[in-house]
């Protein structure tokens, strides 16, 4: 009875880290999809000027709305400002990926994806697997990225 308790308990542990997974990927996929909404009734400069004045509306606890241009410079970002009007394709993640160049490359040719990487929490001070959801909409990228859980 023992056994199947702790199977029955790490069964429930897998799910509920895999649904809490899913559930951020949805978030990441629905704030893109509002920033899409919103750039098509406002206009690219009032997205970029709700986003950086940081909008609630695209701001999903430690999911949010960055803007990028197809050069790779950031034009908007609520939590880092000090990237805002800067390339940051030139820096690689902590294991040496160029993530932001392949985002750029795929949005380019594809025009939506995601990207993985690893990335700083600022939550943990800790190196963590990191995933970006980007969709490319004329010569801007709106994009969203998750924390995966451990």
């Amino acid at each position: 009875m023992k056994f199947f308790k702790l199977m029955l308990s790490a069964a429930c542990f897998i799910f509920s880290v895999s649904a809490l997974a899913a559930g951020k990927a949805d978030d990441a996929v629905a704030i893109v999809d509002k920033g899409l909404a919103y750039l098509q009734k406002n206009g690219k400069e009032a997205l970029i000027r709700e986003v950086n004045n940081k909008n609630p509306a695209f701001i999903r606890g430690d999911v949010y709305l960055a803007l990028r241009a197809l050069d790779g410079t950031t034009l908007a970002h609520p939590i880092n400002p000090r990237v805002v009007g800067k390339n940051m394709m030139v820096f690689p993640d902590a294991d040496g990926k160029y993530y932001r160049k392949e985002i750029v490359e795929i949005a380019k040719s594809k025009g939506k994806g995601w990207v993985s990487y690893r990335y700083s929490n600022p939550d943990s001070n800790e190196l963590e697997d990191k995933a970006t959801y980007f969709v490319r909409s004329g010569d801007m990228i709106l994009e969203a990225g998750i924390y995966k859980p451990k």
